[in-house]
């Protein structure tokens, strides 16, 4: 599926892990500007460079988080859930007036194929709520396996839910994932993201369970563009 998103820069907080990484990867190899961010900048230019070498040719930079965040017109938070609202405090003066696609799943270690949502339910809306209006805060790719993500060229057997308070940011971004080769489809306000965020735990045992990398979900019923 073509989707018609303009170039722009995107900035990838925690950009070197592995959900992360894949994701710069394939935002970069669809045209967009990638600025790999993290607390150790060493570290997020060797992400980049990697996904340089990947694609062949200079798309990625490595920043720390803020001066990445400052640089974006839109920053995607992918940090473990522990690191989620610290990284946010910290970064307030950089994501107003921008949108924040928040990836953050509650996982609490070692207990990770049990749900375990945060008291008051979406790990992403209490984000919102501490942003308020001058963020645009969105839910999505929690369901998606990294495993999946780096291999481009392949088709990915799975869709993404975007869930949003703002509709308008909630359908760019799933114009954004169905422009790097995924199924996305806006499922409502923000409070909605408890489903994605509980079913990546879900997707975890199956993945236990089952002895396979990347169990994902799909939405039908629905005509596909």
């Amino acid at each position: 599926m073509t989707v018609d998103i303009p170039s722009m820069t995107i900035a990838v907080l925690g950009g070197a892990g592995k959900e992360g990484s894949g994701l710069a990867l394939r935002w970069a190899d669809a045209g967009h500007s990638v600025i790999i961010g993290s607390r150790d900048p060493a570290r997020a230019q060797e992400a980049a460079t990697e996904i340089n070498d990947t694609l062949g040719r200079e798309v990625a930079s490595g920043a720390d988080n803020a001066s990445a965040a400052a640089e974006a017109e839109l920053v995607v938070l992918a940090v473990p859930y522990a690191a989620q609202r610290a990284t946010v405090e910290a970064l307030r003066e950089h994501l107003a007036g921008k949108i924040l696609i928040d990836v953050t799943v509650p996982l609490v270690p070692p207990k990770v194929a049990r749900v375990q949502l945060p008291e008051g339910g979406s790990a992403v809306e209490a984000i919102q709520h501490l942003l308020g209006e001058e963020v645009r805060v969105v839910s999505a790719f929690q369901n998606i396996s990294a495993h999946h993500l780096k291999h481009l060229g392949e088709e990915i057997d799975c869709d993404v839910l975007v869930c949003a308070d703002d509709t308008e940011a909630g359908e760019l971004v799933v114009g954004l994932a169905r422009q790097i080769g995924l199924g996305a489809f806006y499922g409502g306000v923000l409070a909605n993201s408890v489903v994605a965020e509980a079913l990546t735990s879900v997707l975890i045992a199956l993945n236990k369970r089952y002895k396979v990398p990347g169990a994902g979900i799909r939405v039908t019923g629905i005509p596909r563009d």
